[in-house]
């Protein structure tokens, strides 16, 4: 049924309960007339004829005689009819209307003589009451009250009570509940407005059942990730104190130690703090005109001696062609950077990376790929979630932060990009590609 609006449903409910007693009050005086009394009715009607046949055949001056009257009298008490016989002027000569008929004449019949009026004569009928026609017309308007009632019972009072009780429900704690439908438009909006509202409450549990591991998972993986290298630190420095290194070339070897566990620490510490600026990346990132070939370009330089110290070729394919896009040339330097820091970390002395650019239509299309051991297939659809190694020790030496790779695409789709991941299908080694849109909204 279609959903009304509480007024509509007022209008409704008074107009039942003004037309079905007057129409149960009407049925039993129609099942009179029409069934029950019609032989009643036409012998009433008889008598009235005979009746106005015999005032109308006599003489005017009769109409005061008593004898006459009297048999009139007797006449009227058979038939059941009321008259009253008045003068040219008016004047009551006769009046027999016994207590019940209708107050307005059911005939009339006026008396000429010579063209003149000389007499009027009135015909009254008994009123068609009918106790039964009063009965149903009462029980027609209690049906139509309690009909009401139980109708808003249903749709207005039972859903405001589930309403009621679900809200305490949820102060409890217990987001399962369901109301019952309404055809009342404001109690269905209010019912809509209660589930959409438990909805999102159970989402929000839920986000925050999922927010709360991911704290307790980044907890413990930050408290790995530090005591390791601090542990190793904290033993080099020890020995150092205790003049342990007898020989400086020893103490060069310990120092180097310290310096490289330090570097680790230093780049934890790092990727930490760009994690936790994620959440709000997109209010803080710089949007500007960038040259992103000259932006890849530069960056390869920096690395190169970095590969070649590691003996790896560092190739790089790119157009000529300048293109510019808007972005934040500092988030970007990051994203793509931790890319090819990934990528020199898996790749073998006597490898190769390649670094390839290219426009697109409507975006700048990237690829960094190496010629490492590529990712295990387990560990693909995971690589970008945050703390995530293929290496289920987590040993440094094999592995990063675990959070480089979630920065960088998380950087990419800021800037209204993304970043993906597979294997070489033929010579092995990972590929990463990543997109820029060239129309960045500012």
């Amino acid at each position: 049924m279609k959903a009304l609006r509480i007024r509509q449903w007022m209008v409704i409910g008074m107009l039942i309960v003004l037309i079905l007693p007057r129409l149960f009050y009407e049925i039993p005086g129609l099942f009179d007339r029409y069934i029950g009394e019609s032989n009643k009715h036409s012998r009433q009607e008889t008598a009235l004829d005979t009746l106005m046949r015999e005032v109308g055949k006599e003489d005017i001056s009769r109409w005061r005689d008593p004898s006459w009257q009297s048999t009139l009298g007797n006449m009227i008490a058979t038939s059941h009819v009321g008259i009253i016989l008045l003068d040219t002027s008016d004047h009551e000569i006769y009046h027999s209307v016994p207590a019940g008929y209708e107050s307005t004449a059911y005939r009339e019949l006026s008396v000429m003589e010579q063209g003149q009026l000389r007499g009027k004569a009135l015909f009254y009928v008994p009123m068609q009451t009918s106790h039964m026609a009063t009965a149903f017309a009462i029980i027609a308007g209690l049906c139509a009250i309690l009909f009401i009632g139980w109708q808003m019972g249903r749709v207005v009072v039972k859903p405001l009570e589930a309403m009621s009780a679900a809200a305490r429900r949820i102060a409890g704690g217990d987001l399962d509940f369901h109301l019952p439908e309404s055809t009342v438009m404001e109690v269905a909006d209010v019912r809509a407005a209660f589930h959409a509202m438990g909805k999102g409450l159970r989402d929000s549990l839920i986000r925050q059942s999922e927010l709360e591991e991911e704290r307790r998972f980044f907890i413990s993986s930050i408290a790995h990730d530090l005591r390791s290298p601090l542990f190793v630190l904290r033993g080099f420095l020890n020995r150092l104190e205790r003049g342990l290194a007898s020989h400086p070339e020893k103490a060069s070897r310990y120092a180097a130690i310290c310096s490289k566990k330090a570097e680790q620490l230093e780049h934890l510490v790092s990727d930490l703090f760009s994690y936790s600026q994620l959440a709000s990346l997109e209010q803080q990132l710089r949007h500007e005109p960038l040259n992103i070939t000259a932006l890849l370009t530069d960056m390869v330089t920096e690395y190169l001696p970095v590969a070649k110290e590691r003996e790896i070729d560092l190739v790089y394919n790119a157009s000529a062609t300048e293109h510019v896009l808007h972005g934040d040339a500092h988030m970007l330097r990051r994203a793509i950077g931790n890319l090819i820091d990934n990528a020199l970390r898996f790749t073998h002395s006597n490898g190769i990376i390649v670094i390839r650019l290219h426009v697109e239509d409507t975006r700048v299309l990237f690829t960094i790929e190496d010629s490492g051991p590529g990712i295990p297939e387990h560990a693909l659809p995971h690589i970008f979630e945050a703390f995530y190694r293929g290496d289920a020790s987590r040993n440094p030496e094999y592995g990063g932060t675990g959070l480089g790779l979630t920065i960088a695409q998380r950087i990419l789709r800021a800037h209204k990009g993304d970043l993906t991941a597979q294997n070489h299908s033929q010579t092995g080694g990972a590929i990463f590609t990543g997109w820029i849109a060239l129309h960045t909204t500012i």
